[in-house]
């Protein structure tokens, strides 16, 4: 009983700690995206003028970045694999997501029909602003990754963020996970490490408003991504 009621103790103090470096960190975010938002914000534009800004913002990226950029035709023809040596990006027409696969990952791919929680490490940059906008890829969240809990469906893959365990839902006040994070997981493996050798999957991807969070569909802005999948426990 008294080892229970120590577990029990110890678990709540854990949890209240992380909840409270979260809330801390999430503050600070939160001064910075109100900066962000009056920096990308200009209530005398059109929608049409954002998404033009938007897109003007993504194209001088790729150029200024050297980025080369293949079809999902190119892609598929080399094995669903971008060239790291060339720069190469994929651009999902559908979606408007250029992608870059930077290690495929260990394990398996996400099965249809399985539903499975996934770790994640991000760095979000603003690509109106040029900034790091979000990232829990730092010290102080070594021990509390993005937890997603993810559905493969005939190839659809739906997720939803751990509230208890997500910067992402702290932050923007949402469970919903952005379309862009889901897009790879047709293309990477979602394992854990178990050897020297076999590292997790990660990707870089450049999201158009249309397929981020709220905040970025609702400002009309673009985000870089540097992600990292793991499947959880």
């Amino acid at each position: 009983m008294i080892v229970n009621a120590f577990f029990c103790n110890f678990v709540a103090v854990d949890t209240f700690i992380i909840n409270l470096k979260m809330k801390k960190l999430a503050y600070f975010f939160i001064v910075l995206l109100a900066f962000t938002g009056l920096a990308s914000c200009d209530n005398s534009e059109t929608y049409a003028e954002q998404r033009d800004r938007e897109n003007a913002a993504i194209k001088r990226y790729i150029r200024d970045s050297a980025i080369t950029v293949i079809t999902e035709n190119e892609f598929r023809e080399q094995g669903y694999v971008t060239k790291l040596d060339e720069n190469q990006f994929v651009l999902m027409q559908n979606s408007g997501v250029y992608m870059q696969i930077v290690r495929e990952g260990c394990g398996e791919k996400i099965q249809n029909g399985e539903t499975t929680d996934v770790l994640c490490r991000f760095t979000e940059r603003n690509m109106l602003t040029d900034s790091i906008q979000l990232t829990n890829d730092i010290l102080a969240f070594a021990s509390i990754p993005e937890k997603m809990n993810v559905t493969n469906t005939n190839g659809t893959f739906t997720a939803s963020f751990d509230q208890n365990s997500s910067l992402m839902y702290t932050f923007y006040g949402s469970a919903s996970v952005p379309s862009g994070w889901l897009i790879p997981l047709n293309y990477i493996k979602v394992g854990r490490q178990s050897s020297y050798d076999g590292e997790i999957a990660k990707v870089n991807l450049i999201v158009p408003s249309t397929q981020g969070h709220q905040s970025a569909s609702s400002n009309v802005y673009p985000c870089y991504y540097t992600i990292t999948y793991e499947k959880g426990r």
